[in-house]
Parts: structure tokens; sequence; C-alpha cells
């Protein structure tokens, strides 16, 4: 196992927890010693490394590059190590994967159990958010793999697969558009809907549809999960969205029923397997990602053979 430089143990902590104490906490280290051995580096360096703030301290300009080359070589020890690891015949390590929400509710733990069945010494670590985090996780090495729907173009995304992913409004089996084979979003202006916030992707196109088409829909409810918008949907019968990824534990379970929107905007939804360019995944992560390529190619089929 290769020990990492302490220094960078220490500069890590403290940049991601933005307070000294619970850096030292985590590093089972004393609050004086870890304060005393930044002012030595910050004495080295000439420039301070992070702002010291009534509640806590923050990066300084100088302290987030430095940051970013420290979190680069704690990456790059990591795959060494998973490589040598690998030479020998070991088969673990740890895979971290960004991820949105749709995918880590049904999807995404089945196939992580699934490779899990053969390579009994992989583990997993799972970071569910908006597009916006996810993408500033992969970017700062902490993350080796991106799941997003229909991510901006970014200098340091390198796309490994695409699975295309049609947008759905679920309903339940009993709501009069469930017999529908598609639907525009009009169709659904009679309904109460349930949608998530501005911060998701899918709530700026419903918006922009609206506005360009004069809709208003019935928002009964706003919420930050997947999970509340869908349980809503199944307790009061209104209808929410989500990417197909999202709705197949549903479809299965014949809870709630998937109808495809046929609006130009939301035909050509895009799931984004990705990686930071430029940077070697280590061995457990290039592996796993090879199994969810071949995942993500069956991942889109008819909704109805998915139910």
């Amino acid at each position: 196992m290769l020990h990492p430089p302490r220094l960078y143990l220490y500069l890590d902590a403290v940049a991601r927890h933005g307070s000294i104490r619970k850096a030292a906490e985590q590093l089972h280290v004393a609050s004086t010693a870890l304060n005393r051995k930044i002012l030595e580096v910050e004495q080295q360096v000439g420039t301070p490394l992070f702002e010291r703030l009534p509640r806590g301290v923050r990066l300084t300009a100088a302290g987030e590059v430095l940051i970013a080359t420290v979190r680069r070589s704690l990456a790059d020890l990591d795959s060494a190590a998973a490589q040598m690891e690998q030479l020998r015949g070991l088969v673990r390590g740890m895979v971290r994967i960004a991820t949105v929400e749709s995918v880590a509710t049904d999807f995404l733990p089945g196939v992580i159990g699934h490779y899990q069945s053969t390579h009994r010494g992989v583990q997993f670590r799972v970071s569910v958010g908006n597009t916006g985090d996810l993408l500033a996780a992969l970017r700062e090495d902490e993350a080796d793999l991106l799941l997003a729907h229909d991510p901006p173009p970014t200098a340091f995304l390198h796309e490994l697969t695409v699975s295309a992913q049609p947008f759905c409004a679920m309903m339940r089996p009993d709501h009069p558009l469930a017999g529908r084979r598609s639907l525009r979003l009009s169709d659904c202006q009679p309904y109460p809907v349930a949608l998530g916030p501005d911060s998701f992707g899918s709530r700026r196109l419903i918006e922009a549809i609206c506005a360009r088409n004069r809709l208003s829909l019935r928002v009964m409810l706003e919420a930050t999960t997947v999970e509340m918008l869908m349980s809503f949907a199944r307790q009061t019968g209104a209808i929410c969205f989500q990417f197909q990824a999202g709705t197949l534990r549903e479809a299965r379970q014949g809870t709630l029923v998937a109808v495809p929107l046929s609006d130009p905007e939301l035909c050509g939804g895009r799931l984004v397997l990705g990686a930071r360019k430029g940077r070697n995944l280590p061995p457990p992560a290039a592996a796993f990602a090879e199994h969810l390529k071949a995942a993500l190619t069956g991942l889109h089929q008819p909704l109805a053979e998915a139910a």
C-alpha cells in the first residue's frame, strides 16, 4: 500500500472540511498541530493558502492552485497502487462515481451488484447530486466516473459512452393519460404535476417549452428528490417527469406508467458516462467503466419492454 505524504492529506482535509478543527478530528491529530503545519507551509510558499474566517477557513486563489495539484497527486498514487495490485493478481480497490439521482435509484445499484458478484474486492463510493456539482467532483478527481444527463460542453470531460434517454411523463396506471403511447407537454396542462427545482436540467427544459408555447402547468409540488416526486405521483395521481433510466423500477413494479414525451426539445436526451480528460483511470474504475458501458448499451429500449 502506498502512503501519500502526510502534508497532502492535511491540506486536502482542511480544504474539504473548511475547518481546521474538523479536519483535525478526522485525521486524529491536535488542531493546534495541524494549524501550525499549515502556517509552516504558508511561510514556505510565501503566501496564505487559507483565508481565516470567523467560522472556519476558505481556500485563497493560491490555495486553489496548490490543492488541485495535491488532489491530482493523491489520485495518481491511488491509481499506481491499484495497478500494482492488479499486477500481483489482486482484484480490489475503490471506484468513485458521481451520478444523477435518476440512475442512482435502480439502474446503478443493479449494475454494481452484478459486477461485485464476480469482483468481490471492489468497493464503490457513489455521490448523488446536480450536474454542476458532479462535474466539479470529476474535475477535482473526487470522482473517477460521471453519469449525468446532457452535461454542458466542458473542456475536461471525456465522454466514454452515451445512452439515448427519452424524457417521460410518469403517472398512476389509472390516470386518464396512462394509456397513451406518447404525449406532448401540453397534454399534461389540465392535470396537477410535480416538478424538480430550477437546478434540475429537466425543469429548465420544461420551463423553456412552457414559455415558448404559453403553457401554464399546475405545479402542486416542487421537491429536490426524484423519490419524493414519484411518491407524490403515486399517492395523489399527479404527473411527474423523469428520464427513462429513472422509470425502470416503477414500470417494472406497475406502480407508475412512463409515457415518452414527443416535444422535439425533450426527445434527444443523452445519459453520458464520462471521465476526466487526460486522466489514467485506476484499474478498478477502468474495468468497471467497460462493464457500465455494456449495461448502458442495453438501457435504452422501448418502454413497453422495460416494463
